[in-house]
């Protein structure tokens, strides 16, 4: 399942596109391996990329 921006646009145009694109990557494994919904996925792979994103910046 791919997902695209356009699909959690209100809620991603705001990233980074790196933490854009780490979000949706993240989204989508809860969503295959822990049976989150799409919703519920995306604002947590909103909230881990966010965290992993100010990790690497220190």
């Amino acid at each position: 399942m791919d997902w695209t921006f356009e699909d959690f646009k209100t809620k991603l145009d705001g990233l980074q596109p790196s933490v854009r694109k780490k979000a949706l990557k993240i989204a989508q494994e809860l969503v295959k391996e822990n049976g989150y919904s799409r919703e519920k996925a995306i604002t947590e792979g909103i909230k881990r990329a966010e965290e992993w994103f100010y990790d690497l910046r220190g």
